[in-house]
């Protein structure tokens, strides 16, 4: 994968899966802007992918508001002078595991927030600075849970299949502007959303992989060469496509 000077933005980067993503691009050269609300987290993944020889510029950004994200890509143009990939990584899920009828209004509001209308307000300008430049690469991190049912959980679920959603329908409207948008659905993967999921029961751990056909949860590092293998020219005649990376589960 040639993905040397790409200027590459990673919402969500400081731990997990956005992590692994832009420690990925690092290795591979790209030029990483990682983003996340809390700086911290942020810097300590850019000063690993700077002390590897990458290079890498934390920036703080809450998704959920629309001009926190607009100074983000505006400081990456003035910077960068383009914006070549953008991965919309950020998500929470609920603070607790409930049915729909019993589901909380501040989990709906909050998830929805984070996980649907923070993608919108990315996928948004990014695109208008990738028309002016005359192309462009999105790519969306949805969710197993934005394919198939998932109960106890409605409103990440939601969001999810929303993100599915607004990928094939920005992918359709953007085709023909050479700007590619996809999406990677992963199952049950280590990250802070799985950790709250085994902390409901000791074994809770054990149920879910009895789910999974291979018989245990996928690395953040797995997902992670996928969004990049979606960024690249390898994969140049797909756009509009969801990549499920589950071990199998949704069989």
């Amino acid at each position: 994968m040639n993905l040397k000077d790409k200027v590459v933005v990673i919402t969500g980067a400081g731990s997990g899966i956005g992590a692994a993503t832009a420690k990925l691009f690092g290795a591979h050269k790209a030029i990483v802007v990682v983003s996340d609300i809390n700086l911290e987290r942020a810097e300590n993944v850019a000063g690993e992918i700077r002390n590897d020889g990458g290079r890498a510029l934390a920036l703080a950004t809450d998704v959920t508001q629309f001009e926190q994200v607009k100074e983000l890509l505006q400081k990456v143009i003035e910077k960068y002078s383009s914006l070549d990939v953008m991965v919309n990584n950020a998500g929470i899920g609920g603070k607790k595991q409930a049915k729909t009828a019993d589901h909380s209004l501040d989990d709906w509001h909050n998830v929805i927030a984070v996980n649907q209308t923070g993608v919108f307000y990315c996928m948004k300008l990014a695109i208008q600075h990738m028309l002016k430049q005359g192309y462009g690469n999105i790519v969306n991190v949805a969710s197993l849970a934005g394919l198939k049912a998932s109960g106890n959980n409605l409103s990440y679920s939601a969001s999810k299949f929303a993100v599915v959603g607004m990928t094939k329908s920005a992918a359709l409207e953007y085709g023909r502007k050479k700007i590619r948008i996809n999406a990677v659905c992963p199952g049950f993967t280590h990250s802070a959303l799985l950790e709250q999921l085994l902390a409901v029961s000791p074994d809770m751990g054990d149920k879910l992989k009895r789910m999974i056909p291979m018989g245990r949860f996928g690395e953040a590092e797995e997902i992670a060469e996928a969004i990049c293998w979606l960024a690249s020219e390898n994969s140049k005649f797909i756009t509009g496509q969801t990549i499920t990376l589950d071990g199998g589960t949704s069989l």
